[in-house]
């Protein structure tokens, strides 16, 4: 099984074990991809735990696709509370059900 760890994951295993693992450097498509998949895995490992700590991997990712794709952290925080005025948060936590089919 391969997948995207982290940049010091290759200090951290015990030395009897390193002959397990190889570490490669990726292509930049390769990894923008490996993120994605980085970020699904770390969002159902949050559903699972519900801690801070899988909540911060999935900062870490994000931060790091941000990086990858070169966007701008204050144009993001901006789309948020463009977003957040125009549309609102999650503050009221309504749930929108379907009481009649739709015809439309």
């Amino acid at each position: 099984m391969s997948k995207l760890v982290r940049d010091l994951i290759p200090d951290v295993i015990p030395h009897d074990r390193t002959h397990l693992y190889r570490f490669k450097e990726v292509s930049e498509d390769e990894y923008g991809r490996l993120l994605k998949q980085k970020l699904v895995e770390e969002v159902h490992e949050f559903l699972e735990a519900e801690n801070v700590e899988e909540l911060a991997d999935i900062y870490e990712v994000i931060d790091a696709l941000i990086k990858l794709k070169q966007f701008d952290k204050e144009q993001i925080l901006q789309v948020q509370q463009k977003k957040r005025k125009k549309r609102g948060g999650f503050e009221k936590r309504l749930l929108m059900e379907n009481v009649l089919p739709c015809t439309v």
